[in-house]
């Protein structure tokens, strides 16, 4: 966490739910060296699940994804955000597959790894994709798994969580929020990763 700048407030997240923590996890990526050692350990978490392919979402999950590959000797790819048209609807944010890698993972057992998790979206759009493609997603992995909607997913589709750091954390739908109930300014951070 020391390699992470967070800020308390009242945050929209990319899945649509509101949480009052915003980590700035691009800062992780400035130096790859840092984190090296947390995608190793995530790696060898993994490596239990007996995955033949890492994959990540765009940006910061991929770039870990990558390195738990390599550590791994393991196939690598990753899926891109595309918004969806019901952008005021949670989950609103889909995750596709590069055309050239679609092929690549049918019949693959696929490990799932983003840089962090809170409500899921990232991970929720690459899981969907990779089944629509053929994949046999296998375990869910990632640096940093803020609150229980996480593990709760994962364990609805009965794939393995595995984290290197987990911390408590606030997470509302909208018009459950208690920030909005009393009139806290909401914020949009421009690349929300939730």
């Amino acid at each position: 966490m020391d390699l992470v700048v967070s800020r308390k407030g009242h945050f929209k997240l990319e899945s649509g739910h509101h949480g009052e923590l915003w980590l700035d996890l691009d800062q992780l990526f400035i130096r790859p060296v840092d984190i090296r050692p947390f995608a190793k350990e995530l790696a060898d978490h993994l490596a239990a699940h007996q995955p033949e392919m890492v994959c990540g979402p765009l940006i910061g999950g991929a770039f870990v994804a990558q390195m738990v590959a390599e550590e791994l000797n393991l196939s690598f790819t990753y899926t891109e955000r595309l918004p969806h048209p019901e952008r005021n609807s949670l989950y609103s944010v889909e995750y596709r597959l590069p055309p050239a890698a679609r092929e690549s993972v049918r019949g693959k057992r696929v490990a799932i790894v983003d840089d962090g998790i809170s409500a899921g979206s990232a991970i929720r759009g690459t899981l969907t994709d990779l089944e629509a493609n053929g994949a046999e997603p296998v375990a869910v992995g990632a640096l940093i798994v803020l609150g229980s909607a996480a593990s709760s997913f994962a364990r609805s589709r009965n794939l393995p969580l595995e984290a290197v750091t987990t911390l408590p954390y606030n997470l509302w739908a909208p018009a459950e929020c208690p920030l909005c109930a009393s009139n806290v300014p909401l914020e949009e951070p421009a690349q929300s990763q939730a």
